[in-house]
């Protein structure tokens, strides 16, 4: 699926998307889309309007950026990349990622030991699990709001969980949702040797189920989503209205490897994720803001 980026160095963006608002209709102010499939995308930064097309396919992808060179004929000309294709995206360059994760405080014997078990116990699943320095952020999140309510959907073998759990004040509780006994089986003992399996309280059922149990009050201080993708947008409508105020919900891989930002990826998943992204970020209910942290993460604050 083609993807094409082009960088427009100016001081004045923001006037320059003000034109192209003025010229034709942008959804959410920042996107303009074709009947053919053609979107593009535009970011202003201090020094420039960045440009980020993508298309079904190499027609649709010439049509976008023609309508937007034809928008913008008063800026200066901007030079489309070649086209490249969404599986060719690095969300987090290695070098990169690598980097950060050598400049977090590092992770103790028992998250380390939990590591090396799912990759041993799950093969190829254990990509599922949540790298350290997302484990920390977690964790120093949970902190900052003062968490003492806290959701998890989606526990895998419990790195996030406990991760989580570490950060709750005193006398906190983490609900746990998984439908997996044999993968949520590895985090008990790891959670028992980290002290924290008396915070935790694991439920094996269908997530959905166990949330639409809970009090409809907004008396949740975090929530984490790591679970089926195509099941993220009725968690979401779960668990904002039960959170406070000030509450956090945490979405975890909103960029599916990329993939989000070719529509030549749409299965059931692509297309969840996709229009939940678009969602939270017209939803009046929250202030979101989406990280390049890993495969994406959004964190979004109830008002």
């Amino acid at each position: 699926m083609p993807v094409s980026t082009a960088r427009i160095a100016t001081a004045q963006a923001d006037h320059l998307l003000h034109l192209l608002r003025s010229a034709a209709p942008l959804d959410g102010g920042h996107r303009l889309a074709r009947p053919d499939g053609g979107i593009c995308t535009f970011a202003v930064t201090a020094d420039a309007l960045e440009l980020t097309a993508t298309a079904p396919d190499a027609a649709a992808l010439a049509g976008i950026r023609r309508t937007v060179t034809r928008l913008l004929a008063e800026a200066p000309a901007a030079e489309w990349s070649g086209p490249y294709d969404g599986d060719d995206l690095e969300t987090t360059h290695p070098v990169a990622a690598a980097y950060a994760l050598a400049h977090c405080t590092p992770a103790d014997p028992v998250l380390h030991e939990l590591e090396v078990e799912t990759r041993t116990r799950t093969g190829g699943a254990a990509r599922m699990q949540v790298s350290h320095d997302e484990g920390a952020f977690l964790t120093m999140l949970t902190r900052l709001v003062g968490a003492r309510r806290a959701v998890e959907v989606g526990v895998f073998t419990g790195y996030s969980s406990l991760c989580i759990a570490r950060g709750l004040a005193d006398g906190g509780r983490l609900l746990a949702c998984d439908v997996n006994e044999e993968w949520a089986s590895i985090a008990r003992g790891h959670w028992e040797r980290a002290g924290v399996a008396e915070r935790i309280d694991l439920v094996i059922a269908p997530a959905l189920d166990t949330l639409r149990a809970l009090p409809a009050e907004p008396e949740l201080d975090l929530a984490f989503v790591d679970a089926d993708k195509t099941g993220y947008p009725a968690y979401y409508e779960e668990l904002v209205p039960r959170l406070r105020p000030g509450g956090l919900i945490v979405l975890d891989n909103v960029f599916l490897g990329g993939r989000v930002l070719d529509p030549a990826f749409d299965g059931p998943d692509h297309r969840a994720i996709r229009e939940l992204n678009a969602f939270v970020a017209a939803d009046p209910r929250v202030e979101a803001v989406m990280l390049p942290l890993r495969d994406g993460v959004t964190v979004a604050r109830r008002r």
